[in-house]
């Protein structure tokens, strides 16, 4: 956590710029005659030190904003962010989420290219050891679209695509024990062709409830989408797979002034089909079971639960508490196989914009084996 206390200072005169003026926080919402906002697009600089990362430096643009002047509909934003890592790693990634005016349509997605992206690789299944920690490296470019109709309040339907762009994929380091080379990496033990140039595409349909009432951090309500993606070869993918995601999640102010809310999720990936080695479901990162290498276990099948208590602390600071609990497999029948996995820790949040609840995130984590992380990011995990 040290390594981001000298850009502190500078993201509370940032934060300062960008949400001057701004009224505390509020579910109830406004009757007044409102006015059209300003949308910031400065650039904020960031540095981080992940798990997955090591170091890392870069600049963010996170603009909010809402179309039109019915302060019913809620707000839209979006993330422009750039870094480089001390592992070599580079991410150029823009998100979106955006409200069209009346809530007609809810519009998300991603556009991400990963450059010379070194991972650790420790092979599939709900078994695997940290001794069989090889490095891997590739390039990727995802991008990612939804466009959803509202068939009534919160609730929306649609269809979306994704194209996976996976290129140069090498074996770094193979697995170590004392700096010894003990054995190949257990990326071999998958097919050859998964090591080679792969092009994923698929389409499907989402079904979604939103009923949040801040897409950045809620204080209340419910969050559900079932949705599924079928790549075949009709639509260019080099594999033909089935994906099929359901996402609960449900938020509760624990006092009239939201000071303290009780989040909770439960995420479930299944997938049917040839699943090459980066499509499958894992485990692991900023969002699903902190504490735990992203990408630490990984399957075809995965199911995770976690919760996180939030509570105001002073000024422009929160704390929370989370731990979660999950586990991939092969099959369903497969989840007894090697144990749950299960997490916990704590974390602050700085707010860096209080009129939109934008938070900037800090969180370290703890897993079962004793492995650690530590996170930086945007936006809460859930």
């Amino acid at each position: 956590m040290r390594l981001c206390y000298p850009f502190i200072a500078l993201l509370i005169s940032l934060s300062c710029r960008v949400a001057a003026q701004a009224p505390v926080d509020s579910v109830t919402r406004s009757a007044a005659a409102p006015k059209r906002e300003k949308i910031s697009f400065f650039p904020i600089p960031i540095i981080f030190s992940q798990p997955e990362t090591g170091l890392g430096y870069g600049a963010a643009i996170l603009p909010v904003w809402r179309f039109g002047l019915d302060t019913t509909v809620r707000k839209s934003n979006a993330r422009l962010i750039a870094w480089r890592t001390q592992e070599k790693q580079s991410l150029v990634q823009l998100t979106h989420s955006i409200f069209t005016p009346g809530e007609q349509y809810f519009i998300s997605g991603e556009l991400s290219y990963y450059y010379r992206f070194p991972i650790n690789y420790y092979g599939t299944g709900p078994r695997t050891s940290r001794d069989d920690k090889s490095v891997i490296q590739y390039k990727v470019f995802i991008g990612q679209q939804r466009v959803l109709r509202r068939l009534k309040p919160n609730l929306f339907a649609g269809l979306q695509g994704r194209l996976t762009d996976l290129r140069d994929i090498q074996v770094n380091r193979d697995i170590e024990r004392d700096g010894v080379v003990v054995a190949p990496s257990r990326l071999n033990e998958r097919p050859l062709r998964e090591r080679q140039n792969t092009r994923i595409v698929g389409i499907g349909p989402v079904l979604l409830y939103d009923h949040r009432d801040n897409v950045l951090s809620a204080y209340q309500g419910s969050y559900l989408e079932a949705s599924a993606l079928l790549n075949g070869g009709a639509l260019g993918s080099d594999y033909r797979f089935s994906r099929y995601l359901l996402d609960a999640r449900r938020y509760l102010s624990l006092d009239v002034n939201h000071k303290t809310v009780l989040a909770g999720q439960v995420v479930g990936q299944f997938q049917a089909g040839r699943v090459p080695f980066r499509e499958l479901a894992n485990l692991g990162g900023d969002k699903l079971l902190r504490g735990y290498y992203e990408g630490r276990y990984r399957d075809r099948q995965s199911v995770v639960a976690q919760v996180e208590l939030r509570r105001q602390l002073f000024w422009r600071l929160n704390g929370v508490l989370f731990g979660g609990v999950g586990q991939v497999g092969n099959t369903l029948a497969g989840f007894d196989d090697g144990g749950l996995k299960y997490t916990g820790g704590a974390g602050l949040r700085f707010k860096f914009n209080r009129r939109d609840r934008l938070n900037i995130r800090f969180d370290y984590g703890v897993g079962r084996d004793g492995s650690t992380g530590f996170y930086f990011s945007f936006g809460e995990a859930f």
